[in-house]
């Protein structure tokens, strides 16, 4: 019998994790803050020993006196915490692993790596949903699959589920703090809950949950994933609970974190969990996890996306299924030693026969993806593109251009107010940045002129591209002549109110290829007022 000491032994994912090891045969030494806390859980669980123990106090002496043969950390929050935990495993040629979701401390465990490999141990980092088991989802996803453009990650937990101060801090800690993620081909920044929206969870043949909200949160994988790909492409990652007031909620209160205003909402967490207790009588027992990977499969565009669907309250189980898989590998001797995060030990199938003791069902689901909004709206024209404009209007999700512009405005007063309030960048040479970002309604474009941006949404509308200002909206025809594009306006609209063709702007801007390279043209004139904006240069991928 392998004797386990679990750090945060009785906590929400400790008890957990401490009951299904226990189940499996091992000794587990639970150990808290709260020697009374311990010993009542471990009545509930064969082999459990109950040990008082602060994560951050001195644990060498536990340590020296139980000798366990594994330790694991799951006491958490990991969110600006040190490494004295897993310093103390290698001093003592102990095995550690932790259930770590905090970025910067599973991203930063390689610098123990010379240590750990000179004591002979493995120091493992990361046992949990994220990033081992959406690590072990997307190498599934994107076996068979070339040129990976994004990667789209989201948890919804079901309300009714256990969460306990460690959870509620971490989540606080980046609420509304900035957030490096890889977009359009760049590192770029979001913001913590933030970015919201709704997904689909639904499992075919099972009972699903529809629609949630989730908003950007701050875990490894957005740091992980896109190192795994030779072209780095864009990831990002989202978490919620299934109650949309809820998530809308947190969402307002960032934006004072965001604004500056305050410092941080992480005092809060008191006040979040005792919230999150009251409500607990809403909602379901259901918690889904989804994965999007949009890539290229024999030369077509295609989206891969693994759906899991948990009920009967068991979707807090799933973090702590990493962990017990990994340390079982540990006790085994079958991994090597050195510090290093969990994001590539495990395969899907790994965890199949734990998914299988719950009420757990996962479904892959491939599919080939519409053509692009360009192609859509050309038909057959698109194929008389050169090469470089066919790729601009070929995104399959997440895209990003960089390039130079020379922007010219009118000297109409008036022409100046409204390219003003318009967003259209200041006279100049400008470094540029595009962004386009696809959905299934069409394509978001943000142009970045040093630094400065104005967006807008293009979609379908019959055989015409439209262009969405707030709520202007234009409608362009998309001729091609001697392989350049032009965008020829044929309509445009206030709301929904059309509006006579003779007070529209002029603008025929026109696309071409120069040296194999992207480059645009695109002058704005107002009637009886003159140029508006006029801006022109190249692109090319980022």
């Amino acid at each position: 019998m392998k004797k386990i000491l679990i750090l945060g032994g009785y906590g929400g994912f400790g008890a957990r994790l401490s009951g299904l090891l226990a189940e499996r045969g091992h000794h587990i030494l639970v150990a808290g803050r709260s020697q009374l806390k311990a010993e009542k859980f471990c009545q509930k669980i064969k082999n459990g020993q109950a040990l008082q123990m602060d994560r951050n106090g001195d644990i060498q002496q536990a340590i020296t006196q139980y000798q366990p043969n594994l330790i694991i950390d799951a006491a958490g929050p990991f969110q600006g915490s040190s490494y004295r935990v897993a310093e103390h495993s290698i001093a003592s040629a102990i095995p550690y692993l932790d259930l770590a979701d905090g970025r910067a401390f599973v991203c930063g465990i390689g610098k123990l790596d010379d240590a750990a490999i000179a004591a002979g141990v493995p120091v493992i980092s990361g046992a949990s949903s994220v990033p081992a088991l959406s690590g072990a989802v997307i190498r599934h996803l994107a076996s068979e699959t070339e040129h990976v453009e994004a990667i789209e990650m989201a948890i919804s937990a079901s309300n009714k589920a256990t969460v306990g101060s460690s959870v509620s801090k971490a989540i606080l800690s980046y609420v509304g703090k900035p957030i490096r993620v890889r977009r359009a081909g760049h590192w770029d920044t979001g913001y913590g809950w933030q970015d919201i929206r709704s997904i689909d969870f639904d499992v075919n043949d099972t009972p699903g949950i529809g629609l949630r909200l989730v908003a950007l949160a701050d875990v490894p994988d957005l740091e992980l994933v896109p190192r795994q790909f030779e072209n780095m492409p864009s990831v990002s990652f989202r978490a919620g609970t299934e109650l949309a007031f809820q998530n809308l909620g947190l969402w307002m209160a960032s934006w004072p974190v965001r604004w500056g205003w305050i410092k941080s909402l992480e005092p809060a967490a008191k006040f979040l969990l005792s919230f999150q207790n009251i409500t607990r009588v809403l909602g379901s027992d259901i918690s889904g996890m989804k994965v999007s990977l949009f890539g290229h499969r024999a030369g077509k565009p295609c989206r891969k996306t693994w759906t899991l669907i948990a009920q009967k309250g068991d979707g807090p189980q799933i973090p702590t299924f990493a962990a017990v898989i990994l340390a079982e590998k540990i006790l085994r001797g079958q991994l090597k030693p050195g510090a290093y995060d969990a994001s590539q030990l495990l395969t899907l199938s790994e965890f199949q026969s734990l998914f299988d003791c719950h009420a757990i069902t996962h479904e892959t689901v491939f599919r080939e993806t519409a053509p692009s909004l360009y192609r859509r709206v050309m038909g057959c024209d698109f194929e008389q593109l050169p090469g470089s404009l066919q790729q601009l209007h070929t995104v399959l999700r997440d895209g990003g251009f960089r390039g130079e512009a020379q922007v010219t405005r009118g000297k109409n007063p008036l022409a100046r107010l409204i390219a003003s309030i318009f967003g259209f960048p200041s006279v100049g040479k400008h470094d540029l940045q595009v962004h386009i970002k696809v959905d299934g309604k069409g394509e978001r474009w943000t142009r970045r002129f040093s630094g400065k941006n104005f967006t807008s949404h293009l979609r379908k509308s019959g055989r015409f591209l439209t262009e969405n200002f707030g709520p202007l909206q234009f409608q362009f025809a998309l001729p091609v002549t001697d392989s350049r594009l032009t965008m020829v306006m044929t309509g445009w609209k206030f709301w929904c109110l059309p509006l006579p063709l003779f007070l529209a702007p002029r603008s025929e801007a026109s696309e071409w290829e120069e040296s194999e390279r992207f480059h645009f043209d695109v002058p704005i004139t107002l009637p009886l007022v003159g140029l508006m904006v006029h801006y022109r240069g190249w692109l090319e991928p980022c």
